[in-house]
């Protein structure tokens, strides 16, 4: 089992900058891969970005790039992502991911952009 804790989220304003973490503990060494997920109200989850543990490669969806950077701490077992000159639609509870030979998520951190 993994256990997944996340903290950072928050309010912000248009143009501004948070940074989530995600600790992760329990079966860690079984983890590929680590990211970030958001879910909009009446959305369907969508994947944010992604790192994978042993090369660091990373994936980001589309309309982030140039603007959130994920990254991860092996001795903190911990996984960040920087999320820069922020926009109302990225307004969205964001979710940390760890796959194994299974998917887990943590409970979510919400974060608003207002305009």
């Amino acid at each position: 089992q993994v256990q997944l804790v996340e903290s950072g989220g928050g309010l912000v304003q248009a143009g501004g900058s948070l940074r989530l973490s995600c600790a992760a503990s329990g079966s860690i060494f079984s983890i590929n891969v680590m990211g970030w997920y958001r879910q909009a109200p009446g959305k369907q989850r969508e994947l944010v970005a992604t790192i994978t543990t042993n090369d660091g490669s990373m994936n980001y969806l589309e309309s982030v790039k140039g603007r959130f950077t994920i990254s991860r701490d092996n001795a903190k077992n911990t996984v960040y992502l920087q999320m820069n000159s922020l926009k109302p639609e990225d307004t969205a509870v964001y979710y940390c991911y760890a796959r194994s030979y299974r998917s887990y998520w943590g409970q979510g951190t919400q974060v608003t952009v207002s305009s």
